[in-house]
């Protein structure tokens, strides 16, 4: 099977054994799954985690330092990367680890950097879609080139509805003129308020990167410049004109991730979800980009839940399609986001 990542050694050995029915967390797991959790998708690219050995799990924690202080005050982004982050090292657990992933979000209260304990449970062989996810994370980013026209297939459609089902989360496809349209017209009026302030323009210009950074958006994978046809807004991570537009989808494939509620326990399961679809979409040989907009304005997201007819709370939208080829952007070296190990005999 493909390695997602390379596995690099910690130098930290466990010493005692895992609780009856866990599994002890080995070097070579432990470092082929948080370089697995490293792959997940965040806001700019800022990769706002940080990664704490137990000795029969991980914990995942907020990294604050990387919050972006104005498009992400309340840390929704943060969680919703964190969500994602976990779903990669339940894959890498149950595949590379062949044990049961068992997760604990928000475990001890009184600390709110630790988003989540992901712990080692029973033996478990991997399913073939498991391991067909877990192939996919090296090689899932976003894609902000325009789409092909080529409709995304009904069989795929349903395996990204059955995808956030699987997370707790809800998944709308919209398709056709008048569906996309009126989330179009949200998100660009989000879209423009967002940069209205000054402020907001300045953190953005600030994640645009150099193709040799480890973080942020390389101006090469910002995709075409935005311009006033496009029927969804992008970012301007692209130098203004430094990549031509070849033509713009009519009518691409958008889709709105939703959850139940919207607590932090409910944004660290959206983003789950997201990452479950997102490796979905990569499995089908599709390509994806997130818009974040109409989520980061209250009201934006509001109006977008209405006109959705939906209960719960929009986390994302989706353009999905059949892109051009690409790469996943630079991730910082595993040993970066690793935190003091816990205690290893405190289990």
């Amino acid at each position: 099977m493909e390695e997602p990542v390379e596995a690099a050694t910690t130098g930290v050995e466990p010493r005692v054994n895992a609780r009856p029915g866990r599994t002890l967390l080995g070097d070579d797991v432990f470092a082929a799954a948080v370089a697995a959790a490293t792959r997940a998708p965040s806001m700019h690219n800022t990769q706002p985690w940080r990664f704490r050995r137990r000795a029969d799990g991980i914990d995942v924690l907020a990294d604050d330092t990387r919050r972006l202080a104005v498009a992400d005050p309340t840390g929704w982004a943060v969680r919703i990367a964190c969500g994602a982050a976990v779903f990669n090292l339940r894959l890498a657990l149950a595949v590379r680890g062949g044990c049961t992933p068992e997760v604990r979000l928000r475990p001890e209260p009184r600390d709110p950097s630790l988003l989540a304990r992901v712990t080692a449970g029973p033996p478990h062989v991997p399913t073939p879609l498991e391991q067909r996810l877990y192939a996919a994370i090296p090689r899932r980013h976003s894609n902000r080139s325009p789409f092909a026209a080529q409709p995304v297939p009904a069989n795929v459609r349903a395996d990204l509805l059955a995808a956030a089902r699987a997370e707790g989360a809800w998944l709308e496809l919209l398709i056709g003129p008048g569906p996309v349209g009126a989330v179009a017209e949200i998100a660009h009026s989000a879209n423009r308020v967002l940069h209205r302030d000054p402020r907001y323009a300045a953190e953005l210009a600030a994640w645009t990167r150099p193709d040799t950074a480890v973080d942020g958006v390389p101006a090469s994978a910002g995709g075409p410049s935005p311009e006033p046809h496009h029927v969804l807004p992008r970012r301007p991570f692209a130098a203004p004109g430094s990549r031509p537009d070849p033509g713009v989808e009519a009518e691409p494939l958008v889709a709105v991730l939703g959850s139940p509620g919207d607590l932090p326990a409910d944004q660290l399961t959206a983003g789950q979800a997201l990452q479950r679809v997102l490796l979905t979409v990569t499995d089908a040989g599709l390509a994806a980009s997130m818009i974040s907009q109409p989520i980061e304005v209250t009201a934006a997201r509001e109006q977008l839940r209405i006109a959705l007819g939906r209960y719960g709370t929009p986390q994302m939208v989706l353009r999905i399609g059949y892109g051009q080829p690409g790469s996943p952007t630079p991730r910082r070296p595993v040993d970066e986001t690793v935190a003091e190990p816990a205690d290893l005999h405190a289990l």
